[in-house]
């Protein structure tokens, strides 16, 4: 038995001792490959290996695409104003209705007797002024007395005012064109103040709401035709046009933009619907580019390295402009043809010796 378990020990021992054999026959092949890498892209004097690639002058492609959802030009929710019965609905979901179109009767009555009294007060005011002036001539009464008694009759005057308001908006009326698409209320409900009555919406235009990003509106003006696909009509195309474009960005630093629809015959479209914008921006000039990568740091840093003859780098100042994807537009500082090195810039001080790798 100890026989077998020694056997077992030395079994194991061999094992392990193969096992580190071939990983130590591993690791100093993988050493070999990277020193034969090493002597190609390096010289024995310490030049450092870069990536380089030319500075090229194209027409930026700044067309783009962007997804949001389709929403009423208008929309409105109609609450109640005042208390009372609703005497009678005049529409129902689906209803075309127009500006101030009656929607709804409600029962007027306590507003009615409230207006009759504040016209009764409003006589009893004026009565009173008349005697107050009549007596003011006689030195009856004082100049306080006789402007109190005006400022009655002005009082008066506004609670008319605001009684005959509130006996009018006892019925409710439509302060939009469009269509109900919800009704909250049926005869013989009771409404209060701020009751949900009625949903107006305006669908004979809509609007695709979008956002965009912060080199992207820079590119967008209000009132720049846009062309615009919905999900469910993926062979259409309808035709937009900017009308806002937000002055902040949001939370997560896109700004929204809004795309008025020219025309939605038969109302195609419809509110909530999914949709795309197409942002093209033809005939654009050519302008110098470099890869992004080639900015030492960051692309604010506006810090390039470019190559001298005799593989020289050398630090050069640039003004950078818009970054297209992978690329960044310079306004000043290089030359088209020259060669920006992309990486290894942090091995890399002014005058440094380098080689070129592919």
């Amino acid at each position: 038995m100890k026989k077998r378990s020694v056997i077992n020990v030395i079994i194991t021992l061999v094992v392990i001792a193969g096992a580190i054999a071939l990983i130590g026959k591993v690791l100093t092949g993988n050493k070999k490959k990277n020193q034969e890498k090493t002597s190609v892209v390096a010289k024995s004097t310490g030049d450092v290996a870069v990536k380089t690639s030319p500075v090229l002058r194209i027409a930026p492609d700044l067309n783009f695409a962007t997804n949001g959802n389709f929403y009423p030009f208008q929309q409105m929710d109609f609450a109640s104003e005042s208390s009372g019965r609703v005497v009678q609905v005049l529409v129902k979901e689906g209803s075309k209705v127009s500006v101030g179109q009656t929607l709804a009767i409600i029962d007027a009555g306590t507003l009615n007797v409230d207006l009759e009294s504040a016209k009764a007060n409003l006589q009893n005011a004026q009565r009173d002024r008349q005697r107050f002036e009549n007596a003011f001539k006689t030195g009856g009464v004082t100049q306080q007395q006789l402007d109190q008694a005006r400022l009655a009759v002005e009082n008066a005057q506004a609670r008319v005012a605001q009684a005959s308001i509130r006996v009018k908006d006892a019925n409710v009326h439509a302060s939009i064109n469009g269509v109900v698409n919800k009704r909250y209320i049926e005869p013989g409900a009771y409404v209060s103040p701020g009751t949900k009555l009625f949903e107006i919406v305006n669908v004979a235009k809509l609007k695709l709401t979008v956002t965009v990003n912060e080199n992207q509106v820079a590119q967008l003006r209000t009132g720049d035709k846009v062309q615009v696909k919905a999900s469910v009509f993926p062979d259409k195309n309808f035709e937009g046009r900017i009308s806002f474009i937000a002055a902040k960005a949001d939370a997560a630093l896109n700004f929204p933009v809004e795309i008025e629809i020219a025309s939605n015959s038969n109302n195609m479209l419809r509110a909530g619907m999914y949709g795309t914008a197409v942002f093209q921006f033809p005939q654009q000039v050519p302008t110098i580019v470099v890869p992004r990568a080639a900015f030492a740091g960051s692309v604010s840093s506006n810090q390039v390295f470019i190559v001298e003859q005799g593989n020289i780098a050398r630090v050069r100042k640039v003004i950078s402009g818009r970054i297209m994807g992978d690329q960044v537009q310079i306004l000043e500082g290089l030359k088209e043809g020259e060669t920006v090195i992309t990486s290894g810039q942090i091995n890399l001080s002014d005058g440094s010796k380098i080689v070129p790798i592919k």
